[in-house]
């Protein structure tokens, strides 16, 4: 499989990137992307058995299972962010290694109940997120990792993105193999 193949498969809608500015318009429809998240989720595996669940979405990527269960783990720490980020003073958060949590006896359970959790997660999310103001969307956490502080307003727009860029994996995942 050549580079650009991969890349595709990797980022079906490309890689985040945040607009220079962001403004009131991009922060609704990134909110609304949040709110739509679990039943996009729900939707993309519909129908689904075993076998296709524990398919790998790319070569060498996660299965369709551990991706469920890994939006689930992302968005709860994404949103426990937002919590912290509105109550402290550019609080740093605890980076966590994605790609062991996906290793975890956990990542093999049935998706409901990662489905589950997504619902749960984002209708508190979104709320909050309609209710914060433009002085609040500029509130900050620091990231350790990164060595970067991120503001409200930007980490909405990526976990915008990061929903829509799994349920891409797996939606692309269906056509490839003619599962829909």
């Amino acid at each position: 499989m050549i580079i650009a193949e991969l890349e595709q498969l990797r980022y079906p809608i490309g890689q985040f990137q945040a607009p220079e500015y962001i403004t009131d318009t991009h922060i609704k429809l990134w909110i609304k992307d949040i709110e739509l998240l679990p039943s996009q989720m729900r939707l993309a595996v519909a129908g689904m058995n075993d076998e296709q669940l524990d398919t790998p979405y790319r070569p060498d990527g996660w299965t369709v299972r551990q991706t469920v269960h890994h939006v689930a783990d992302s968005h709860i720490n994404g949103y426990t962010r937002i919590k912290l980020a509105l109550t402290e003073d550019n609080p740093t958060i605890k980076p966590y290694e994605e790609h062991l949590w996906a290793e975890l006896p956990d990542s093999k359970l049935d998706v409901d109940m990662s489905l589950r959790m997504l619902d749960s997660v984002h209708t508190r999310w979104a709320e909050i997120l309609r209710c914060i103001n433009k002085v609040q969307f500029e509130r900050t956490f620091y990231h350790p990792g990164n060595q970067k502080s991120y503001a409200i307003d930007y980490h909405t727009g990526m976990y915008s993105w990061h929903g829509r860029h799994h349920v891409a994996h797996i939606e692309n995942l269906k056509l490839r193999m003619a599962w829909t």
